[in-house]
């Protein structure tokens, strides 16, 4: 067995690593329930029911506070097959987006069992998590789009008219991915979005956002962090959509006092992968502190749990976890298999070596992450 990663990875840069990616997890999932709560009301009608600063705090939806919605449920398996990934890695077999795609079927299975499939030694842990079997607004492309085992690709992709934020919002821990260069993490997410979401602007928007949350977790501010997504969209077509967005983005920051209308301007109203991405780019912008980001981020017409997300991820990787709302966090459903799959994301992506090799490996590990 191999010792330890920590030729490359220093103890200390172990601690913000895993700081980041609970952060961007855990803060993805309280900006999703946050919005959650929003449950389809207008602005005008959050604020009449919550007063003039309209939501400013977790309410029940779905029958409890801190309820997720599927855009949680989905980046949850993203990240599951992205350790898959690695540990597959030492048969000989590297294709990050067959693992993330069949961790992907795990969830459509999630939408249409009535609850663990105990037959399927393939499930691992993640697909044994019980609370994980039920429908929270899936995005119907995302429901037809892993309604067979067929792979998409860039250049055929599934639903090539969807361009919805059903990809875009578990897109997410690609970002995390910080030994990638950049355009690595770029071409990624765009293959997987393309498994359900075939708009140009809906695959391009997925590969920046990664992007701009791989300029966080690696340690930089917002502003260069989007500056690295807008370098990496210029080289591909249909670009357009998703860098306009982006610059009206950063645009805004300067036309004044942050407010819902300026949100909304920015695309939130709307499903729309671009503009739902450029909004929450602002509120991370902006935001004072990560509730005072989330706050904005859901007060709008629009599906207020997909700019949340977005948001919440966003700024979870820019400050980590202990910057989350300690309240919101202590209602958060799943809260406890978010944290498990973060920890052991930072695991193997830190000390992978000693947990697995084509020798070796740990059988508790490969338990929990089948290579099959």
């Amino acid at each position: 067995m191999a010792t330890t990663a920590a030729a490359v990875w220093g103890r200390a840069e172990q601690q913000d690593f895993r700081a980041r990616v609970r952060g961007c997890l855990l803060g993805g999932a309280l900006g999703d329930a946050l919005g959650a709560g929003a449950g389809g009301s207008s602005l005008a009608e959050l604020r009449e029911a919550h007063g003039p600063d309209g939501l400013t705090d977790p309410v029940p939806a779905f029958g409890r506070r801190g309820a997720v919605t599927a855009a949680t449920q989905m980046t949850l398996f993203t990240v599951d097959g992205l350790i898959r990934a690695q540990v597959r890695r030492d048969t000989g077999a590297w294709h990050p987006p067959t693992d993330v795609h069949r961790a992907h079927l795990r969830w459509a299975a999630t939408q249409r069992d009535w609850g663990p499939d105990e037959r399927r030694k393939d499930n691992g842990w993640l697909a044994r998590e019980e609370w994980l079997y039920t429908r929270r607004n899936p995005p119907r492309a995302c429901l037809t789009g892993f309604g067979d085992e067929h792979l998409g690709t860039p250049d055929k992709p599934k639903n090539p008219e969807a361009g919805d934020s059903g990809a875009l919002v578990r897109s997410a821990p690609f970002g995390l991915l910080v030994g990638w260069e950049p355009e690595l993490v770029h071409r990624l997410a765009v293959e997987c979005a393309a498994q359900t979401h075939g708009a140009p602007a809906a695959l391009l928007a997925a590969g920046a956002f990664a992007v701009t949350v791989h300029g966080l977790a690696r340690g930089g501010p917002v502003e260069a962090a989007v500056a690295g997504a807008l370098e990496r969209l210029a080289d591909h077509p249909g670009h357009e959509p998703v860098t306009e967005a982006l610059g009206r983005a950063l645009g805004a920051v300067r036309e004044g006092v942050p407010d819902a209308e300026r949100v909304a301007a920015l695309g939130a109203a709307e499903d729309r992968a671009e503009g739902q991405l450029a909004a929450a780019v602002y509120c991370a912008l902006v935001g004072e502190d990560v509730r005072h980001g989330l706050r904005l981020a859901v007060n709008h017409d629009g599906p207020s749990s997909v700019t949340g997300a977005l948001t919440g991820a966003l700024l979870g990787a820019l400050h980590g976890d202990t910057a989350l709302p300690p309240a919101w966090l202590a209602d958060l459903e799943g809260r406890g298999t978010v944290l498990e799959l973060a920890d052991d994301f930072s695991m193997e992506m830190t000390q992978g070596a000693a947990l697995h090799t084509p020798a070796e490996s740990a059988p508790g590990w490969l338990a929990r992450y089948p290579r099959g």
